[in-house]
């Protein structure tokens, strides 16, 4: 409670970020403060080609958000909607953040490890690689602090010789 009142605080001084006081055991587990909702996020997955040449590159492409009417907390930085949202804007995309990116071939298996990359500071991010197979692509954001996990998929076709 005691963050969240510094936070609205510093929001209605005009400041864009405040640092919080609290432990980085007490940020990372959002079920120790009941008074700060999770923040609902949204990653959007984007491959291309479609569909793809054997051998030719593929661009995965996204980005991540998180929805502006609702405060959110990582780490020591608290950030509130007011400071970053424009008026008419319903998502906010969200820098620096560790996104996975997974493959499983249609002909079954397990997901596979491709790369796991970061978001911009415009909150996209991207990554090439060779298209082996048709089949779904993945990418996880697995959540951190008080923003919720979420994730995007996209099917790929593949065509050509092995």
């Amino acid at each position: 409670m005691r963050r969240l009142a510094a936070g609205l605080a510093a929001a209605a001084l005009g400041a864009t970020v405040v640092a919080t006081a609290a432990s980085p055991a007490l940020a990372d587990d959002p079920g120790l403060d009941p008074d700060v909702a999770g923040g609902h996020t949204s990653l959007k997955l984007d491959v291309n080609p479609e569909p793809a040449w054997r051998g030719k590159p593929l661009s995965i492409e996204g980005k991540l958000s998180v929805q502006c009417d609702e405060d959110y907390i990582s780490g020591f930085v608290s950030v509130h909607h007011a400071d970053h949202c424009k008026k008419q804007e319903r998502w906010h995309r969200l820098a620096h953040k560790r996104v996975v990116i997974l493959f499983r071939a249609d002909r079954g298996g397990r997901w596979e490890h491709v790369d796991t990359v970061r978001t911009s500071g415009r909150g996209y991010f991207g990554l090439r690689v060779p298209a082996r197979e048709s089949g779904t692509w993945r990418a996880v954001f697995e959540g951190s602090g008080h923003l919720a996990p979420s994730e995007g998929t996209d099917w790929v076709k593949v065509i050509g010789r092995h």
